[in-house]
């Protein structure tokens, strides 16, 4: 390293001074990562004065982490003496994807670092491939081989891929366009490396089981994503109730909160469809008593509306690579059925339609529980007239004083009404119409 010419030269798009590595020097980071790549001095003043900076094990522990977990990059940092004082030199690589800082992106113009904003933003994502195509400079060791071995024995008993056991793992890679030129595409290394958080920090699936206000368990599932889908799967059902209900003499059957091909559907979607662009949220799921939450990052794509998502309609993806192996093996059956299947399920299981929403600068799925199930009713602590009040409802629709007072005789007037009055503040019934002529339905269906 010629440090008296780069000195001499100064500032320019690919190098840069800070006294310190405060916002400017993380925006730097950024901005050489989405133009040329450079190299970033800390301890020299934009006058080229060496004022030195600490480059003691803590602070320099703490930068690092910050660029990883808020940029995912790993660039290579290092420290140097000059004149008797310590600077530290960050070399920052061009990256093949946009990388975000505090979720802006920037860029160089000369020694200026700059914002990207507007159409220049939604032109400079345009101008790559989908994230899942882009290459990297990726080793093969970073491959699992068991999970690609594991995936290609799914996919060629589904019928979905012609290999063969022999096949070097590069040939199959080939062959599922998880090799470019020779290098890895991302969608090599989420769906078959042997860590793809190495890479991605945020590449995760987040489980959270809110059991009351401040009481939350939250389960971090990594690895890759064919193993996130099934420890996701498994958190989530360990999670949730099940009851076995009598079917004859010798059988019984699993009846869980929410049918299980439902909960998978929409893990599977969460993962496969999310914005891998987006590095610093997770995939998320949010047990409630009555709901869970799905969230993946990233908003509807290629023009594709709620209403439109509700109705057949064709598949879309912003990850063409990923979606395309979770078909291969067997984890989506028919590309843009994920909805529509969720929907069948919760609907033959007796369960209210979920709700779909764009929000949080992401898609969210949102399932209902069954809130009106007799063992629940018992846990929220209503009484035995309450949970007769909510099964006559229930089969015939709506209820009125007098059908109350018939199904619950032996009970005064006046006390009955506190039930009903205290099932409306628990949002379970709702009350229409004036007093003499009151129906009390139930508010979930």
């Amino acid at each position: 390293m010629n440090f008296i010419r780069i000195l001499k030269e100064g500032e320019g798009t690919t190098v840069e001074f800070n006294e310190s590595m405060g916002e400017n020097g993380f925006k730097t980071v950024s901005a050489f990562s989405n133009t040329q790549g450079g190299t970033l001095f800390c301890g020299v003043s934009n006058t080229r004065d060496i004022v030195g900076f600490n480059s003691s094990e803590e602070p320099v522990h703490t930068i690092t982490n910050k660029i990883i977990n808020k940029m995912g990059i790993n660039p290579s940092i290092s420290c140097f003496d000059w004149d008797g004082k310590k600077i530290l030199r960050i070399d920052v690589e061009k990256s093949p994807n946009p990388i975000s800082y505090n979720g802006k992106y920037y860029k160089k113009v000369g020694s200026t670092t700059t914002v990207i904003l507007g159409d220049e933003l939604r032109d400079f994502f345009l101008k790559g491939s989908n994230w899942d195509g882009l290459v990297n400079d990726y080793s093969l060791e970073e491959i699992d081989e068991e999970s690609l071995r594991k995936f290609t024995q799914r996919a060629v008993k589904k019928g979905r891929l012609v290999a063969d056991d022999t096949d070097d793992i590069s040939e199959i890679l080939l062959k599922l366009n998880l090799l470019v030129d020779g290098k890895l595409t991302n969608a090599a290394i989420i769906l078959f490396g042997r860590d793809p958080q190495k890479y991605f920090t945020n590449a995760l699936v987040r489980v959270l089981r809110f059991k009351d206000e401040v009481s939350v368990s939250d389960r971090r599932v990594t690895g890759n994503l064919f193993q996130q889908v099934e420890e996701a799967g498994e958190a989530i059902k360990n999670s949730i109730n099940v009851k076995f209900e009598i079917k004859g003499k010798l059988t019984r059957d699993e009846v869980w909160d929410y049918p299980l091909k439902a909960i998978r559907e929409a893990l599977i979607n969460s993962i496969v469809h999310r914005d891998y662009f987006k590095y610093g949220i997770q995939t998320q799921i949010k047990i409630f008593d009555d709901k869970i939450w799905f969230f993946n990052p990233g908003e509807l794509f290629g023009g594709m509306t709620i209403q439109k998502l509700k109705q057949l309609h064709p598949s879309s993806t912003r990850n063409p690579l990923i979606a395309e192996m979770f078909f291969k093996a067997g984890l989506v059956e028919v590309h843009g059925s994920g909805i529509h299947q969720i929907m069948k399920s919760l609907k033959n299981a007796g369960l209210p339609e979920p709700e779909f929403k764009e929000e949080f600068a992401g898609f969210s799925v949102y399932m209902m529980k069954n809130v009106y199930d007799k063992e629940y009713l018992k846990v929220l602590g209503l009484n035995r007239s309450q949970i007769q009040a909510v099964s006559f409802m229930q089969e015939h629709g709506s209820l009125t004083m007098s059908d109350f007072m018939r199904i619950s005789s032996g009970i005064n007037e006046r006390t009955l009404r506190r039930y009903l009055a205290d099932l409306v503040d628990k949002k379970l019934i709702i009350a229409i119409g004036e007093k003499k002529g009151r129906r009390y339905k139930l508010s979930g269906y």
